[in-house]
């Protein structure tokens, strides 16, 4: 039984993985020349830089990977738990560490903020019980589905709806929970993890900060990008074919059943077919005469995101390697999105992986990837927006860091929304698909398997569970359970 993998972003890497150690015959059809999908690298003379991903949570998801197929992790793929997650800059001249210990996290709210450490160590307890409750549900099984609905789990959802908060906006959950502004736009933050507004989204999604605060966050030793290279070594290793700068030009199918791909001009029979590509761009040019329903359609698009990658003479000891620095106006930032452009002052995301990885820079020198949330393309004057949005960071670096970052910048790489549609096929340059900006998102995204062709599945950040690495190798898991292995 042979399988075909159409993108070799995370998704795709870990069905390969799942599919071979099943005994298919698996191919993965990349139309780049690099693995990887957006969880990629860049390099810039000595300058090594992780251009995707940067956060890793739920490592245990990349770890069975390397079970199923009989390896041990250790030798091949190796990280370690941050002791500080992020270091968070406010306008008002407050800094405050996110400790992995919720204890110590929360005494330095304490401390920094003024934020009760009882409220810390209690929302956390309820971020806890809300994983707890819906993760298996929404996250791990193939959600929505008759089977799912009458499930234990979605049972026990029915009996406890008030935890889930869903009729209330996290902002709101978060300013109910906290008496500081600083603390409730510190978790605020978290809707940006796949892409959403949190004075729109749900409350179901103060559920991201348990994978970071009490599950822990996690570097790689080599970097993000070793995460992407060491599942493509043990594909290879398992007997995977990577078919490289090879784009798919269309899915086969006849009578309800796929039956093969069409890639570099050539017809290739396929008893499985996995689509690991962004389904808003998949159907039309994959298969034109399987329209894509309109309820997927009438979804706002996730945030996209306006990347510099930044070669920088010197080392700067009060930043560390994840770094947040807040916008004095966080709603507003959020206004500007949605009327498609960038706020003056933006909430900056600084990542430093060469505090972890000393031979990503120079000695003497660092990698920066800055970052700020934008909206998807929908034909700005990108230009404008990138040359005043850098002024705007360098003003805001110099502001509240000290730090005059422009005569110190050696090289520079730019990523924004038209580039990233362009080099990933994400549809608008979107980062996670549809947003989760409504109480129903959880219900709306695509399902993993086909409804209308028999062999056709479905992985990646456009469809369940959704966007990010711990999603991504979620929703391969759920495609390994629905294929028998042969």
């Amino acid at each position: 039984m042979k399988a075909a993998i159409i993108g070799s972003g995370v998704g795709g890497l870990a069905t390969a993985i799942r599919l071979s150690v099943k005994g298919y015959k698996v191919t993965v059809f990349e139309q780049s020349q690099n693995i990887g999908g957006k969880l990629n690298q860049l390099r810039m003379g000595e300058f090594r830089f992780d251009t995707g991903p940067s956060l890793f949570t739920l490592p245990n998801l990349v770890d069975e990977l390397f079970d199923i197929a009989g390896e041990g992790y250790s030798n091949t793929f190796e990280y370690k738990q941050l002791e500080n997650v992020t270091r968070y800059f406010y306008p008002n001249g407050k800094v405050l560490n996110s400790w992995a210990d919720p204890k110590r996290f929360a005494h330095e709210a304490e401390t920094g903020l003024s934020e009760p450490a009882i409220n810390i160590e209690n929302y956390l307890t309820e971020c806890e019980e809300l994983y707890n409750l819906t993760a298996n549900l929404f996250m791990f099984s193939p959600f929505p589905t008759w089977a799912g609905f009458k499930s234990e789990e979605a049972k026990r959802i029915g009996m406890n709806l008030k935890k889930l908060k869903a009729f209330e906006t996290m902002h709101k959950v978060n300013k109910r929970s906290f008496k500081q502004k600083e603390t409730i736009q510190l978790f605020n933050r978290f809707a940006t993890y796949n892409g959403s507004n949190p004075y729109k989204a749900p409350g179901t999604l103060t559920i991201i900060p348990h994978l970071e605060h009490n599950i822990g966050a996690y570097f790689p030793k080599k970097g993000m990008y070793s995460i992407a290279q060491s599942m493509y070594e043990l594909a290879q290793k398992l007997g995977v074919t990577f078919e490289m700068s090879c784009p798919v030009q269309r899915i086969e199918y006849n009578k309800g059943k796929v039956t093969g791909i069409k890639a570099n001009g050539l017809a290739n029979a396929y008893d499985l077919v996995i689509n690991n590509t962004d389904i808003f761009t998949s159907y039309p040019k994959h298969m034109p005469q399987n329209k894509l329903s309109w309820f997927y359609k009438r979804h706002e698009p996730s945030s996209s995101a306006l990347i510099f990658y930044w070669g920088v003479k010197g080392t700067h000891s009060q930043l560390d390697v994840h770094n947040i620095l807040f916008s004095s106006n966080y709603a507003k930032e959020f206004e500007m999105l949605g009327q498609k452009s960038i706020t003056n002052d933006p909430t900056v995301y600084i990542f430093i992986s060469s505090k972890a990885v000393p031979s990503d820079a120079p000695e003497g020198h660092e990698n920066w990837f800055v970052m700020v949330n934008v909206p998807p393309d929908y034909g700005q004057d990108w230009k404008e927006l990138t040359a005043r949005t850098k002024n705007n960071i360098i003003a805001k670096i110099k502001r509240e860091l000290n730090i005059d970052i422009e005569p110190k910048i050696l090289c520079e790489e730019i990523l924004n929304p038209p580039m990233i549609e362009q080099k990933t096929g994400s549809y608008r340059g979107a980062l996670y698909g549809i947003s989760s900006n409504n109480r129903f998102a959880a219900f709306s995204r695509h399902p993993n398997r086909s409804k209308s062709i028999k062999g056709l599945y479905f992985v990646g950040g456009s469809v369940h569970p959704g966007g990010g690495i711990p999603l991504c190798l979620a929703s391969a898991k759920i495609v390994d359970n629905m294929i028998k292995p042969i």
